[in-house]
C-alpha cells in the first residue's frame, strides 16, 4: 500500500507494537501531537491519522481537530482506553473522526478499520479529483465560449486567473481549486455590463452614475449565477466579495473586514487591482509600488506573494511576434487582437487554445486579421532572453506583416 498512516501515542513501545502487528501497512509514528503536526506539514499527506486520546500536552481530540484544519482530507481515528460518553462526543464534534476505537484492540479488528479508512480516503480523493479536474475543465469550456461573446471581460478573467494560480501556489492556500475557479468566473456577472462600460473601466476612464451602479452590481450577479451550481457555494462567496477591501470598504456593504473576508476573495482582489493598474499602462513595478502605498486596502500576505509572482513572471516568459500558423497552445496573447473592421477579437492575456486559434483562423480566411501577433512564450520554449515584464503588456505599435 502506498498511502501512509500516522499513529500518534506518547508511549513508544505502543507505537512499536502497532508497527509489528500491522506489517501490511505503511506506518509512521509520532510521540506527541506537536510532532505529529510537524510531520503532517513536512511529510504529508497522510491518508489516515490515528491518535491516542490521553497524551500530555496536546491530547487526541485537540490533535485531530487541528488535523482537520491543516489536512482536511486525512481520515481521522481515535484510540482510547477510557470510552466515556463525553470523550466520544468531543472527538466526533471537534475532530470529525471516522472511527472511535477502545483499547485494547485486536490487530485483526484494527486492520479491518484501517482498510475501511483507506477506502474512505480513496473515495474522498477520487471525488476531489473529479470535482477539481472535471469541473475545472467544464468551466474552462464555458469561459472560452463567453470570451467570444464578451472578450473584454473574459480576457481580463483569463489574465487574473493566471495570476491567482501563481498566488495560491506561492501562499500554499487551502482549497486552491475553489479560488482558481472563482478567478475564472470572476467576470461572469459582467454579462449585464455593456462592453463600452467595461472598456472605460479597464482604461481608467470616468464612469457615469448609471454605469457605476451597473458595474458595482456585477459581483452579486456573478454570485447569484454561480450559487445555483451544486458544491460551488464557496466559489460564489469569493465572487461576491471580490471587490471588498481588507479594511472593510467596498462591496458588499456589510461589517466584514480583514480576515473575516474569504481568503480567496482577498487574493482575487489583489489580482484584479493589479491587472487594472497594468491596463492603465503602469509597469508591474509601478503597479506593485502603488498597491503597497494603498496600505490597508489589501491583505499583506497576498501583497507579499504578488511581489514574488512578479519576479517569477520576469523569469518565465519571453515576448515574440508570430504568424497565425505559428500559434501554439500555452502561448499567451500579449496585445489585443483587433479585426480590420475594428472589432475586438481576443483581449490580451488570454492563453492560446484550439478554439481561440480556430476563431482567429476563421477571421483570417476573410482577410480580417492583422499579423504578426504579439505573444508571450514560456521561456523554455522561446528563442529569446526573458524580457522585462514592463514590456509584456503594452499597447506598442502594431507590426503588420505577411506570412512567409
Amino acid at each position: 500500500m502506498t498511502e501512509k498512516i500516522l499513529f500518534v501515542d506518547d508511549e513508544q513501545n505502543v507505537l512499536d507494537g502497532y508497527k509489528r502487528a500491522l506489517k501490511g501497512f505503511q506506518i509512521e509514528t509520532a510521540t506527541s501531537g506537536e510532532q505529529a503536526l510537524s510531520m503532517i506539514e513536512a511529510s504529508g499527506p497522510y491518508a489516515v491519522v490515528v491518535a491516542d486520546m490521553r497524551m500530555p500536552g496536546m491530547d487526541g481530540v485537540q490533535l485531530l481537530a487541528r488535523t482537520c484544519e491543516v489536512a482536511p482530507h486525512s481520515i481521522r481515528i481515535m484510540l482510547t482506553g477510557c470510552a466515556d460518553q463525553q470523550t466520544a462526543i468531543e472527538a466526533v464534534n471537534e475532530g470529525r473522526i471516522f472511527r472511535f476505537i477502545t483499547k485494547p484492540c485486536a490487530p485483526e479488528t484494527l486492520s479491518r478499520i484501517l482498510l475501511a479508512a483507506l477506502e474512505q480516503y480513496r473515495l474522498v480523493m477520487a471525488e476531489k479529483e473529479l470535482l477539481e479536474k472535471t469541473l475545472m475543465g467544464s468551466l474552462q469550456v464555458l469561459t472560452d465560449i463567453l470570451s467570444f461573446v464578451n472578450p473584454t471581460a473574459f480576457g481580463r478573467a483569463s489574465r487574473v486567473q493566471r495570476l491567482v494560480h501563481q498566488l495560491v501556489e506561492i501562499i500554499g492556500a487551502e482549497n486552491a481549486w475553489q479560488i482558481e475557479i472563482a478567478a475564472m468566473l470572476s467576470q461572469v456577472g459582467c454579462i449585464t455590463v455593456p462592453e463600452e462600460t467595461l472598456l472605460k473601466v479597464y482604461k481608467g476612464a470616468t464612469l457615469t452614475v448609471d454605469e457605476l451602479r451597473i458595474l458595482q452590481a456585477h459581483p452579486q450577479v456573478g454570485h447569484d449565477l454561480i450559487a445555483r451550481i451544486p458544491r460551488l457555494e464557496p466559489v460564489a462567496e469569493i465572487i461576491a466579495y471580490q471587490e471588498k477591501l481588507f479594511n472593510g470598504a467596498g462591496t458588499p456593504k456589510d461589517e466584514r473586514f480583514g480576515h473575516e473576508i474569504p481568503f480567496g476573495a482577498r487574493i482575487l482582489k489583489v489580482a484584479l487591482d493589479f491587472d487594472k493598474l497594468l491596463e492603465a499602462k503602469l509597469s508591474p513595478a509601478e503597479a506593485y509600488k502603488e498597491m503597497r502605498r494603498r496600505g490597508d486596502w489589501y491583505d499583506p500576505v497576498v501583497v507579499e506573494a504578488l511581489g514574488e509572482a512578479i519576479a517569477q513572471s520576469e523569469r518565465r516568459f519571453t515576448t515574440k511576434y508570430v504568424f497565425l500558423y505559428e500559434l501554439r497552445p500555452g502561448m499567451i496573447i500579449a496585445q489585443d487582437i483587433i479585426a480590420t473592421n475594428g472589432l475586438l477579437l481576443i483581449a490580451q492575456g488570454q492563453e492560446v487554445t484550439p478554439s481561440l486559434r480556430m476563431r482567429l483562423e476563421n477571421f483570417a480566411l476573410r482577410g480580417g486579421l492583422e499579423e504578426p501577433i504579439k505573444v508571450l512564450v514560456p521561456k523554455e520554449d522561446g528563442e529569446l532572453q526573458a524580457s522585462d515584464l514592463s514590456n509584456v503588456f503594452d499597447s506598442g505599435e502594431t507590426r503588420i506583416g505577411k506570412r512567409p
